[in-house]
């Protein structure tokens, strides 16, 4: 699989701390091999902690459960 940076934004977490989190876009293979027509998109911390997008600007740290928002 593929990763390719296409986005930074950072996201602020309830106590007013600021997380740099990096956008990816992972090229997704079928089982017959053939790459597929529409990536998956992926977020991560600066740091390489997974993140997953909750919807809208908001989303949680994998590992510690944290929740962040998009700042404007």
């Amino acid at each position: 699989m593929t990763a390719v940076l296409v986005g930074q934004f950072h996201a602020r977490d309830a106590e007013g701390r600021i997380y740099p989190v990096h956008e990816y876009h992972e090229a997704v293979d079928s089982p017959d091999g053939a790459t597929g027509s529409a990536p998956l998109t992926t977020y991560r911390l600066a740091i390489g902690d997974r993140v997953a997008h909750l919807g809208d600007d908001r989303f949680q740290l994998v590992q510690s459960g944290v929740e962040i928002v998009r700042v404007p």
